[in-house]
C-alpha cells in the first residue's frame, strides 16, 4: 500500500520505456533519459512508473499522467502515438475526457447560482416549461446535478459496440435526447435515490443556455477556459475528430472478417454526451483546472461546498451510499478521501482527482481498449492506486 504522506520531491518528467507488446501490430516505444530527482522511500513514483510501464498492452496503447500538489510533482507518459508508426506517445496530446465534462458544467451552473441567475432549488420545468413534462415537474436543478432526479436515460440506436460504431457519426440533438428520456416513467421520486446518468447534465446544459441566452459552450469558455488559459481544451460540437495533436484511440471489437481485434476509434462523434461528456483536453489543462477548482478559484464561496456534499440517499442499482456530489464523486483511497471525476469515451479514459486540501492531485489519460467496459480499466486503476493507495 502507498503511504498517505509523500515528502517533497523535485519535478520529475519521465517517459517510461514501454515493454514488449502483446498487440501484434505494436512495437515498444523508447523514451528519452529522465532527469535526476530526489525521491523519498515514501514516494509513489516507483509505483506510478510501474503502473504505466510496458504499454501498449491488451488494456491500453498509451498513458499520460500528472501528479501534483503540496506533496510533490511527477509527470510520466508511456505507450505509442499509434499502432502503425509505433512512435512514442505524445505527452502533450489532446484526448477525449468524457464525463470530466460534468465538472465544467457543474462549475458554470454554480457560478450562475452565485450570481443569482440560477436557483438550485427551483425546478427544471420552471426554466424549461416547453421541454420538461408534468411527470418531472418536481425535479430541481440541484437534483439534476447530483444525479437524484430520477430521469431515465434516452434511447440511442444500437445495443453493441459494433452497432454503436456504425452509428458513430450520427448527430444527436440535446432537446431530442431530453424528450426521449422524459417520455418514459421516472425511475424514482426526485431526491429519493441516486442514479449516475448523463441526462441530468444534458438538461442542466439547456438550462444554462436558457438563463444566459448564450450557448453552453461559450459560457464554459468565457467562465472557465479563458480565465484559466486552458488553451488545449475545447468542445468539438458535431466534429467527430480531435482537432490538434492526439494519440490514436483503439477499441476491441468484432472486425469485418469475424475476428476480434482493435479498431481505430479516434474519429467518433460525441454529441450524445454534450454537456455531460464531450470535452477534449490535455493533462496540463486538466491539472490547472483541478488545482484552481480545489483552491476555490473557479467556484467561489459557500457554493463550492455543493461539490463536496454527498446526498444522503442510496444508489439506485447497488443500494450503497451515494458517491456523487454536484460535479464530483468521492472515494476513500489510502486512508483518505479523494474527490474527482472519471470519464470514458471509446478509445479514451481520463480522470481528475485531488485530496480536499490539494495536497495531492492526479490527472491521467489512458488510451484504453475497452474504455466503456463494466469495470475500471486496469491501467487506470493501477495509476489511481499508485497515486493514492488502495481502498
Amino acid at each position: 500500500m502507498i503511504r498517505a504522506r509523500l515528502l517533497t520531491v523535485a519535478v520529475l518528467v519521465v517517459g517510461v520505456v514501454a515493454g514488449p507488446s502483446v498487440l501484434p501490430a505494436a512495437a515498444s516505444a523508447t523514451a528519452a533519459p529522465a532527469p535526476a530527482a530526489v525521491v523519498s522511500a515514501q514516494s509513489p513514483i516507483p509505483a506510478l512508473e510501474a503502473a504505466i510501464a510496458g504499454l501498449p498492452t491488451a488494456d491500453g496503447t498509451a498513458a499520460l499522467v500528472r501528479v501534483g500538489g503540496k506533496e510533490g510533482s511527477w509527470r510520466g507518459s508511456s505507450g505509442v502515438h499509434d499502432l502503425r508508426s509505433n512512435r512514442p506517445a505524445d505527452p502533450a496530446a489532446r484526448f477525449r475526457a468524457g464525463s470530466v465534462t460534468k465538472v465544467f458544467t457543474a462549475a458554470v451552473a454554480l457560478q450562475l447560482a452565485e450570481e443569482g441567475r440560477l436557483d438550485l432549488d427551483r425546478t427544471a420545468r420552471s426554466y424549461l416549461p416547453d421541454l420538461i413534462p408534468a411527470a418531472y415537474e418536481d425535479v430541481t436543478v440541484r437534483q439534476l446535478l447530483n444525479h437524484t432526479h430520477g430521469i431515465p436515460a434516452p434511447d440511442f440506436p444500437g445495443t453493441t459496440v459494433e452497432e454503436w460504431y456504425e452509428n458513430r457519426l450520427q448527430v444527436h440533438d440535446p432537446r431530442a435526447m431530453v424528450r426521449s428520456a422524459t417520455s418514459k416513467k421516472p425511475e424514482f421520486a426526485p431526491g429519493e435515490r441516486q442514479h449516475y446518468l448523463n441526462i441530468g447534465y444534458t438538461v442542466a446544459g439547456l438550462i444554462v443556455e436558457r438563463v444566459t441566452g448564450d450557448s453552453y459552450e461559450d459560457q464554459v469558455a468565457e467562465r472557465v477556459l479563458k480565465p484559466l488559459k486552458l488553451d488545449g481544451t475545447s468542445y468539438p460540437g458535431a466534429n467527430p475528430r480531435i482537432v490538434g495533436p492526439h494519440n490514436r484511440g483503439y477499441q476491441r471489437m468484432r472486425l469485418a472478417d469475424g475476428t476480434t481485434g482493435l479498431r481505430d476509434v479516434s474519429v467518433w462523434g460525441v454529441t450524445d454526451g454534450w454537456a455531460a461528456g464531450d470535452v477534449i483536453s490535455t493533462t496540463a489543462d486538466l491539472e490547472r483546472f483541478t488545482k484552481a477548482l480545489f483552491q476555490g478559484r473557479v467556484v467561489r464561496g459557500p457554493l463550492l461546498e455543493e461539490m463536496f456534499t454527498l446526498p444522503e440517499v442510496t444508489d439506485f442499482k447497488t443500494g450503497k451510499p451515494a458517491a456523487y456530489s454536484v460535479g464530483l464523486s468521492m472515494t476513500e483511497l489510502g486512508g483518505r478521501e479523494v474527490w474527482g471525476k472519471t470519464g470514458g469515451r471509446w478509445g479514451y479514459n481520463a480522470a481528475i482527482a485531488s485530496t480536499r486540501n490539494g495536497s495531492r492531485t492526479l490527472v491521467y489519460s489512458v488510451n484504453s481498449t475497452d474504455a466503456k467496459g463494466q469495470g475500471m480499466n486496469k491501467v487506470a486503476e493501477n495509476i489511481m492506486v499508485a497515486a493514492y493507495g488502495r481502498p
